[in-house]
C-alpha cells in the first residue's frame, strides 16, 4: 500500500453535454485545477454529482482522470455507495486504475448503527488496499455521524485508515476526533471537507477538500497556504470571502456551482436530473461580483 498526504485537494465538477459526460471539457477542467493550486484531485465528489452517475460512468471517469493527470498529482477516488459490496467493487477498480487514495461516506439512504458502519468501512478499505479516508457529513446523510469511538475502532481494524474528512462544522466533534485518533495513531490525518479552514486548521487539520476551487481557486490556495502557516490573522479576509461563497452554494448546491463556473467562463453544462439548473445567472453574477477576491480569479480555462 502506498502512502498519501492529503494537502489541498480540489473537487472538480463533472461536465455534461446532453445526457453524456463531456470528456473534452473534463480534460480542460483537470488542467485548470492543476494549473491553479491543486495538490490533488478528488472525484467524483457530491460537487461532481457522484450520486447521478452510474457505476460504469464512475469507473470510466476515474480511468480518464488518472490517465489525463499522468502522475502530476494524486487522484483520490470517491467510492461512496449505498451497499458495501458495490462500494468495495468501486474501491477495487480504483486501485487497479491507479488511484492514490479512497474516500468513502456513510452509506447513502441507510442509517446503520455504528458497529455496521465500522464493518462497512473496513470491508471497503480492505477491498481497495489504499490510504482510506472516511467522509463525515451528517447534514447530507440524515444526521448519521461516524462517532469518535468508531474512528478508533476502525483504526484498529484497518491499518491504512489514513484520516477523516469532516464537513460537520461541529468543532466539539472535530476536537474529540483529533484527540482520540492521534492518541492511537500519531500520523492520523484530519481534513477540512469545506473551506472553513481557519477553525479546522486551529483544531489540527492539515488538509482541505475544496469544491469552491472550481470557482475561486486563487482565493482557496491563498487561504490554505496561510492556514497551513498558522497565519490566521492574515487569512481572515480570504476566510470571510470563502464563507460568503460557501453559504451561497450551500443553498444552491451543484446547480449554483455550475452556474457560477459558467459566469466565470468555465461552462460545465447543467446538472444531471433530477437536479434543476439555476437559471437566474444575472443575480448570481452580481453576488459573485460583490465578493472582493473573485475579481482576481481567472476567467475561462486559462
Amino acid at each position: 500500500m502506498s502512502t498519501f498526504q492529503f494537502g489541498l485537494v480540489h473537487a472538480p465538477l463533472t461536465p455534461f453535454a446532453g445526457e453524456r459526460i463531456d470528456y473534452d471539457t473534463y480534460g480542460r477542467a483537470i488542467e485548470f485545477h492543476l494549473r491553479h493550486g491543486a495538490e490533488g484531485l478528488a472525484l467524483p465528489m457530491h460537487a461532481g454529482e457522484s450520486v447521478s452517475l452510474t457505476a460504469d460512468e464512475r469507473k470510466e471517469l476515474a480511468e480518464f482522470a488518472i490517465k489525463r493527470v499522468a502522475g502530476r498529482a494524486p487522484v483520490v477516488i470517491n467510492v461512496s455507495e449505498a451497499g458495501t459490496a458495490v462500494a468495495a467493487s468501486l474501491a477495487e477498480h480504483a486501485q487497479t486504475a491507479g488511484a492514490a487514495a479512497l474516500i468513502c461516506s456513510v452509506p447513502y439512504y441507510w442509517t446503520p448503527p455504528q458497529t455496521m458502519l465500522v464493518e462497512h468501512f473496513a470491508a471497503i478499505g480492505q477491498a481497495g488496499n489504499l490510504p482510506f479516508f472516511v467522509l463525515n457529513s451528517p447534514a447530507e446523510f440524515g444526521g448519521v455521524e461516524f462517532a469518535s469511538k468508531s474512528v478508533v475502532e476502525l483504526i484498529g481494524r484497518l491499518p491504512h485508515f489514513a484520516g477523516l474528512i469532516d464537513l460537520s462544522l461541529d468543532w466539539q466533534y472535530m476536537i474529540e476526533v483529533v484527540t482520540v485518533a492521534r492518541a492511537v495513531r500519531r500520523d492520523f490525518q484530519f481534513v477540512s471537507g469545506n473551506e472553513y479552514m481557519i477553525s479546522a486548521g486551529a483544531i489540527g487539520a492539515t488538509g482541505m477538500l475544496s469544491p469552491l476551487a472550481a470557482v475561486s481557486p486563487i482565493m482557496v490556495r491563498g487561504l490554505y497556504d496561510l492556514c497551513r502557516a498558522e497565519n490566521y490573522g492574515a487569512a481572515r479576509a480570504a476566510q470571510e470571502d470563502a464563507a460568503i461563497l460557501f453559504r451561497l452554494f450551500r443553498d444552491s448546491g451543484v446547480a449554483g456551482l455550475k452556474a457560477a463556473a459558467r459566469v466565470m467562463g468555465r461552462d460545465c453544462g447543467d446538472p444531471r436530473p433530477p437536479l434543476p439548473p439555476l437559471r437566474d445567472s444575472k443575480a448570481l453574477a452580481a453576488e459573485l461580483a460583490s465578493v472582493a477576491s473573485v475579481k482576481n480569479e481567472p476567467r475561462g480555462w486559462a
